[in-house]
């Protein structure tokens, strides 16, 4: 069965008039997807039933229970005039899904700090580190393997750039695409993010197959904040760069890169 739920446009916005459970003036007090639509896909659950979601929303949802009594979950976003045909190509396998989530979703509103907090602390994915869905994340009818990395060199100079070239497998019976991601983290800095996406390159691989995917990533994109001059700047010292295709650790993979 599939079941197409979800929030609409006219919910979520600015200064918009609604009071409903869960919003407040267009924005929103919790995550969750609204309670009939919850216990209506808990009972189809129940009855027995295959239970394929297509969310329909414009921001990150909390679907821990739809994780436990939903099959499969599609996140549809707000798809616009062509966007049931898409969902429906997805669905009946006319075309193999490659998209990665632009954002995180977390498990509740639990995980969120106070909105007054302007702390960066578990707040996206470069601050936090347990989330329902990891940004970068998402499925194929395809399974891909991706490989160690090598590294053109392990010392960056100022005007110069690394380069990673990473083996990508498609393991399964079904060509696809794939979106290798690298993300960057200093050593030690104890206050900065815990990694940030740098460079990502998609790649087409044909079913059984393995290519080879190149990122570069310049001497710029070792550069954040520094607290010193309280500026953004490129700071010598060593990196971790982190590839794969999530930004969960599990589904990366890591090298050291030192900057000059």
């Amino acid at each position: 069965m599939i079941f197409v739920g979800g929030l609409s446009n006219e919910l979520e916005g600015e200064e918009m008039p609604v009071s409903l459970p869960g919003f407040r003036g267009g924005d929103r007090t919790d995550i969750e997807l609204p309670a009939a639509q919850r216990n209506c896909i808990k009972m189809l659950k129940q009855a027995g039933k295959k239970v394929i979601f297509v969310n329909c929303s414009g921001s990150a949802m909390g679907f821990v229970p739809e994780t436990e009594s939903c099959d499969a979950i599609l996140q549809a976003w707000y798809g616009g005039e062509s966007g049931g045909q898409a969902v429906a190509d997805v669905l009946f396998g006319d075309y193999n899904p490659s998209g990665k989530l632009p954002v995180t979703f977390y498990k509740s509103i639990q995980q969120l700090p106070d909105f007054e907090d302007y702390s960066m602390k578990d707040r996206t994915y470069r601050y936090m580190s347990d989330p329902l869905f990891p940004f970068g994340f998402g499925l194929s009818y395809t399974t891909f393997s991706i490989g160690t990395a090598q590294v053109s060199k392990n010392e960056v100079n100022s005007g110069g750039s690394v380069e990673l070239t990473v083996p990508v497998s498609n393991k399964g019976k079904r060509d696809g695409t794939e979106i290798v991601q690298a993300y960057i983290r200093k050593v030690n800095d104890s206050d900065g993010p815990l990694k940030t996406l740098r460079g990502f390159q998609r790649a087409e691989i044909a079913a059984g197959k393995t290519v080879e995917v190149t990122i570069d990533l310049p001497h710029s994109a070792f550069e954040f904040f520094d607290r010193t001059s309280d500026k953004m700047a490129v700071i010598p010292g060593e990196y971790e760069v982190w590839y794969g295709n999530s930004s969960d650790t599990k589904d990366l993979k890591m090298v050291n890169i030192t900057v000059q």
